[in-house]
């Protein structure tokens, strides 16, 4: 206790990270506030069919990325989903357009040309979004909006992108002036405004089922369990033995040391998860435009549930998991860092066998992080099956999106606040070493 009151002034007494947390809670509490804020022309009180639909399944997910904005026919409904869509279709073009690979390489450049891109991406995807969340919404919620006019739908599209656009800003802002990423910040804001009312729904349910409190206690030593796993697969690596070789300039001896490369088990992080879940999203949006009945093959893929949903789900996940650790690490790029440095692999020769076997590690050690990710990506449906019977809003967090954002934008920002304190020559936040985040990983 003594430790951890003194860890708390001791950031307190940095002014700037003092500032950094001040902003970023500042910003949090604006989105926030705006996730409760309807929507003109709609009446609160008809969104009872709306709220039923975003406590269960993919809507219920969708729901929770917003913070419940998306029941509240909120200002913010949209969320950042649009946003993350067309950075996923940015990042595809990375991979198979040559100007998109330019604009990679051009540095700071060609990252704010790239950014610009997404952004105006992000208002196509949330133009064509906005029409399907409305038409969802009232036939959902029907007597909600008395008299959907033309100016009501032009107004709401407006108003629903503007919020979309306002909230990757609010992100942006936090990313450069305050702590962590803004982006996952803010969803993960989202996911954790919902855990109080998850526990409480959990809570009760065992008290009026089988199994009573015991049964409720025994399943918060599971989830506790399933974090720690967690936990280890973020933080989890594998370390690869690097020699420098001596050289001697002037009067100084430089190399001769070995250091480790760190591969990390799961270095695409929660983004294959994002992604999948966002490429599901996409059936979700043609049926709203429907505003009726979708027919049974629709529905195989809105059953957050159902075997054949989960089944294409997991094999997203581990795909996307090798698409993004592609993009994250590029073994030939090693290969010429290490031998530009003077350094080389025992055993391998320098060069283009560097770059196989760093290849070969990298496939050996993706492949279980892959499965791993999608085993944890599809926990929340097992823990709904009868034979557990683990309540919906309560079972999103023993997995999936939810507890993988929770857990890695937590480290993440607690990493960044421990360089804080390490820079100015204080303790760290731990005892036993420094905090390894998604993106303590270096090349």
């Amino acid at each position: 206790m003594k430790r951890l009151i003194q860890t708390l002034k001791n950031i307190w007494s940095i002014e700037d990270l003092r500032k950094r947390i001040l902003y970023t809670l500042g910003l949090v509490l604006v989105y926030r506030v705006g996730s409760f804020i309807v929507l003109p022309g709609v009446d609160p009180s008809g969104l009872t069919k709306l709220q039923d639909q975003g406590s269960e399944g993919l809507l219920g997910l969708l729901n929770m990325f917003s913070g419940g904005a998306f029941s509240n026919a909120s200002v913010f409904a949209l969320g950042i989903m649009p946003y993350i869509t067309a950075s996923i279709v940015i990042q595809l073009c990375v991979m198979v357009i040559p100007s998109f690979q330019k604009m990679q390489r051009d540095g700071e450049s060609g990252r704010r040309k790239m950014n610009q891109y997404t952004r105006i991406l992000t208002i196509l995807v949330a133009a064509f979004q906005a029409p399907a969340y409305l038409t969802n919404m009232m036939f959902q919620a029907r007597g909600a909006v008395n008299e959907p006019t033309t100016f009501f739908w032009v107004s709401s599209i407006i108003i629903l992108v503007a919020g979309t656009l306002f909230v990757m800003w609010l992100g942006e802002r936090i990313t450069d002036n305050g702590v962590g990423n803004g982006i996952s910040l803010l969803i993960m804001v989202g996911i954790i405004a919902r855990l109080p009312y998850g526990l409480s729904s959990e809570f009760m349910a065992r008290l009026t089922e089988n199994g009573g409190l015991v049964m409720f206690l025994f399943e918060i030593v599971v989830w506790m369990a399933v974090v720690m796993f967690v936990i280890l697969l973020v933080q989890g690596t594998r370390r690869i033995p690097v020699q420098y070789a001596k050289r001697v300039v002037g009067n100084r001896q430089y190399g001769g040391v070995r250091q480790y490369i760190p591969i990390k088990v799961n270095a695409a992080g929660v983004m294959p998860i994002i992604f999948a879940q966002a490429i599901m999203f996409i059936p979700i949006t043609f049926m709203g435009f429907k505003g009726s009945t979708p027919s049974k093959f629709w529905m195989n893929f809105a059953d957050y549930d159902g075997l054949w949903y989960n089944v294409i789900f997991a094999v997203l996940v581990i795909l996307f998991t090798y698409f993004y650790t592609a993009i994250a690490i590029n073994p030939t790029q090693m290969a010429d860092d290490l031998k530009k440095n003077g350094g080389f692999i025992p055993g391998v020769k320098p060069g283009k066998k560097t770059a196989e076997y760093l290849d070969n590690i990298l496939s050996h050690v993706t492949l279980p992080g892959s499965i791993f990710l999608a085993i944890v990506a599809i926990l929340p449906a097992i823990m709904r099956i009868p034979a557990l019977n683990v309540n919906t809003q309560f079972a999103q967090f023993f997995g999936g999106t939810s507890l993988l954002i929770m857990v890695g934008v937590i480290l993440d920002t607690l990493q960044q606040i421990e360089s804080h304190l390490l820079m100015r020559h204080y303790d760290g936040l731990t005892k036993t070493g420094r905090i390894k985040g998604r993106s303590s990983m270096s090349m």
